[in-house]
């Protein structure tokens, strides 16, 4: 099988069959972010198809000045991200501003007490803004100032989220 650059190489020349082969080699782990990002499994499969039909379109841009898993990587956080701010966007034209969304148990409510909880289920019911300073901070190692930016928020803001998210997943782990 050739390397991955001759792969990357042949992809950014129209190879279809060289972009196959780096969307299976890479999809596995751009999902797993999608549904650490999106909390929703739906979801994060229709963000890593954006994500990739997304690499497709800006393949000749990647200059190799990274490792092309950390670029397709950042690519998809920028996807899901700026599939929520249009999301969120339009939610503020057309519904009014509601409270936090509340964790569900087993049941379909919230939890019972004593109801075992998984880390990436507790992950998931974080609300978005928390969940994802958390996974892009906790899990995948940025920075708050890297966070701020492709959020569009404040380093402060994105402090203010991550201390929030680890404190709902300690109240619901601790259930």
């Amino acid at each position: 099988m050739p390397d991955l650059t001759d792969r990357v190489r042949r992809a950014q020349d129209g190879d279809e069959t060289a972009f196959r082969e780096l969307y299976d080699e890479h999809a596995g782990r751009i999902y797993a972010l999608c549904l650490r990002l999106t909390g929703d499994a739906a979801t994060a499969q229709e963000r890593t198809q954006d994500a990739f039909v997304r690499a497709w379109e800006r393949l000749r841009s990647f200059r190799g000045d990274s490792a092309f898993g950390t670029w397709l990587h950042r690519l998809a956080v920028n996807v899901v991200l700026m599939e929520r701010r249009g999301r969120s966007r339009r939610e503020r034209r057309v519904t009014p501003a509601s409270g936090e969304a509340a964790f569900e148990g087993a049941s379909g409510g919230p939890p019972a007490p004593g109801e075992r909880l998984d880390l990436e289920g507790a992950i998931a019911a974080l609300p978005a803004g928390a969940r994802e300073v958390f996974v892009l901070f906790d899990v995948e190692g940025y920075s708050h100032e890297e966070i701020a930016g492709m959020c569009g928020i404040a380093v402060g803001t994105s402090k203010a989220q991550l201390f929030r998210a680890r404190r709902l997943l300690r109240e619901m782990l601790e259930r």
